[in-house]
């Protein structure tokens, strides 16, 4: 039994919640068009007979803004050490930029092996793989480099079998078909979350996050409450939308997930609240768990 843990690190929007849903075989973190969407450490489960990778998906590193960026910076950052390896994922098809750069420079603070993920390769000719190749390896002494779309799934088992060379414990540390250790709170409110982008994708900023305020099972049926929270009132009336359409919309598609996720029939009823520079307050940071790490 050969087991470990292993951190995906990189910019916002290279990929790196829908690798881990590709890796695991099931979605445990949400993804969107919207940079950034990942805000929590989330956890993902992969097991096989004779081997458990824990693979923790982290916020994308930007320049923080308000005390929320500089907390998912951190949680990020909190990453780089004590870990079997890192899955440093970049997005091949836009080529090397100023944040890859930062956070090579970061990972030089780390002794465990980083694992260069080149993402999107579907979306390049092999001449252009070949190159992000020769420039990064330039840039840093990668242990190992893995082409790969974890969109389409391209060369994601050779990922997994250069990762399990890097594995050092010999303990199972989650049971057998366990594939997250985030709370299904948590994974609701991320639903709704998702959701609120699908829908709202161009009308809305990062300026919302979601809390399960409420949650009841009974013997046919759970009771949920999610709180929405945004920072100005005009977010709410586009969340909202024209007799409560868009917030209906929203529900109904949430709905749909998380009964096939709960397995059960879900009554779901969402609240849109305000709160002015909530990504400033602790008390609201901490409060909807992005202290938690």
């Amino acid at each position: 039994m050969r087991s470990g843990f292993v951190s995906l690190i990189g910019r916002p929007n290279v990929g790196k919640s829908t690798l881990l849903n590709t890796l695991i075989n099931e979605k445990v973190a949400i993804t969107s068009k919207v940079a950034g969407t990942t805000r929590n450490i989330i956890q993902g489960i992969y097991n096989e007979p004779d081997y458990q990778i824990v693979f923790m998906d982290t916020p994308g590193i930007i320049r923080p803004i308000n005390k929320l960026g500089k907390i998912t910076n951190k949680q990020a950052l909190s990453l780089v050490k004590d870990i079997d390896c890192l899955l440093f994922v970049v997005d091949a098809s836009a080529g090397l930029g100023k944040g890859d750069k930062f956070i090579m420079d970061v990972l030089k603070k780390t002794d465990s092996p980083v694992i260069l993920v080149l993402n999107k390769i579907d979306k390049i000719s092999d001449e252009d793989i070949l190159y992000n190749i020769n420039e990064y390896k330039d840039l840093y002494p990668f242990a190992e480099i893995v082409p790969i779309s974890a969109l389409t799934k391209d060369n994601t088992s050779r990922l997994i079998e250069v990762i399990k060379k890097y594995l050092k414990d010999d303990v199972k540390y989650f049971p057998e078909g366990m594939k997250t250790s985030n709370s299904k709170y948590f994974m609701i409110s991320e639903i709704v979350r998702e959701k609120l982008f699908d829908v709202t994708l161009e009308e809305i900023p990062h300026s919302l996050t979601c809390h399960t305020s409420f949650y009841e099972e009974k013997k046919d049926i759970i009771n949920i409450h999610v709180d929405i929270i945004v920072d100005r009132d005009t977010i709410k009336k586009i969340i909202i939308g024209k007799k409560g359409e868009r917030l209906k919309e929203v529900g109904t598609r949430s709905r749909v997930e998380l009964e096939n996720m709960l397995g059960k029939k879900v009554y779901l009823e969402l609240f849109v609240k305000t709160i002015k520079n909530w990504k400033d307050k602790e008390r609201y940071i901490k409060e909807l768990g992005f202290l938690d790490f």
